[in-house]
Parts: structure tokens; C-alpha cells; sequence
């Protein structure tokens, strides 16, 4: 295989979810069916990777100093919702429910893997929870064993501060039937029912 063969194999294994036989896969289509689409693909990282920084606010992807919900006048500057992932920030955004501002993580506390509360921004965080106008925090993290430790981290210390700090409801998905639903799940939606 050529040098450049292997370079374009090897970066797009740098993706999530492909392996060897997939990046050899894609970087034979891109050559020899669509070298249009592989030249837009080239173009397009470089552009990205040159526009797209940080928000300097709630630490998002844009292209501006301030995204634009933090620049719109319209959200409810008192609700902070932290998340992970801008992905995960999109996903609320879908539901049309949330009106707040947003802080995004770009990771997860993970001693194991060197992810520390440095790697996460939470400094940017605490300023950005502290700054006088927000009344509610509201932690988005994922339900996983590293989601959980770092909304704990972050409970903590923004409660230190006095912040009201709030979490994510668990529980039965909507349209789940019982029988099918984990028990872990299940013992969750108990333990966080709420009256009618």
C-alpha cells in the first residue's frame, strides 16, 4: 500500500467505531469512487479545524467569541444545564423544553484514563455558575459510572459555593412497558417518583 494509502487509512481510524478493515474500506470508496466527496471531505476538515473554537462562555463549539445562545437575549440566564458533550447539548436543545444556558464539559472525570477535573473545565464552570445571575444548575451528565462521579464532583462543589444544584430525572422511557425495562431502571423510577 502507498504512503498516502496508509496515512488516509490510518487517520480514518481515528474515528469513533472504525476499525482497520472499515478505514481500509472508506479510504479505497473515497480513491476510487468519490474523489469529489474526498476532496470535499479535505476541505471541509480544514475549514473546521480552523474556524471552530471554544465559546469563551459555556465552552460549545462556534466560530464567534460567544455562541449564540449565549448571546440570545431570549434564554433564561437564571438555569445553567451542564453537559458532556456538545452532542449532548444538541439532544436537549431537541426536546424544546429547556429555555437556560449551557455548559459544556468536553469530557468526563475519569481517574483511570488521566481525566482529571483540569481536563473538564470545571474552573471555567464554577466562574460561570458564580457569576451572580444563575439561581439553578442543573446536571445533564450521562448515567454512566464516570457520568455519575463527575455530577457528584461538580454537586459538591457547587453546593460548597451555595448554588442550588439539580439533576436529571432517571427512570422508565416513555412508551417502555415494565416487563422489558432493566431492573436498575426500574428501582431508579421508584426511588425518584414524584407525585401526581
Amino acid at each position: 500500500m502507498s504512503k498516502s494509502l496508509e496515512f488516509l487509512t490510518e487517520a480514518l481510524r481515528r474515528l469513533p467505531g472504525v476499525g482497520p478493515k472499515s478505514a481500509q474500506r472508506m479510504a479505497f470508496h473515497l480513491l476510487q469512487h468519490d474523489r469529489e466527496g474526498a476532496d470535499m471531505l479535505s476541505r471541509a476538515l480544514h475549514q473546521a479545524v480552523s474556524a471552530v473554537h471554544h465559546c469563551a462562555l459555556c465552552n460549545t463549539f462556534t466560530e464567534e467569541d460567544v455562541c449564540d445562545m449565549c448571546s440570545d437575549e431570549q434564554r433564561d440566564r437564571r438555569l445553567l444545564c451542564v453537559v458532556e458533550t456538545p452532542a449532548d447539548q444538541l439532544m436537549i436543545e431537541q426536546t424544546l423544553t429547556y429555555k437556560g444556558l449551557y455548559f459544556v464539559l468536553m469530557g468526563r472525570l475519569s481517574p483511570l484514563d488521566g481525566i482529571g477535573p483540569k481536563d473538564i473545565h470545571l474552573e471555567k464552570l464554577v466562574a460561570r455558575a458564580a457569576d451572580g445571575l444563575v439561581n439553578e444548575v442543573v446536571l445533564a451528565t450521562n448515567f454512566t459510572n464516570e457520568g455519575e462521579a463527575t455530577a457528584h464532583y461538580i454537586s459538591e462543589m457547587l453546593k460548597a459555593r451555595g448554588l442550588r444544584v439539580s439533576r436529571l430525572a432517571r427512570g422508565v422511557p416513555v412508551g417502555g412497558e415494565l416487563e422489558y425495562v432493566d431492573a436498575g431502571t426500574i428501582a431508579r423510577a421508584i426511588l425518584d417518583r414524584r407525585a401526581t
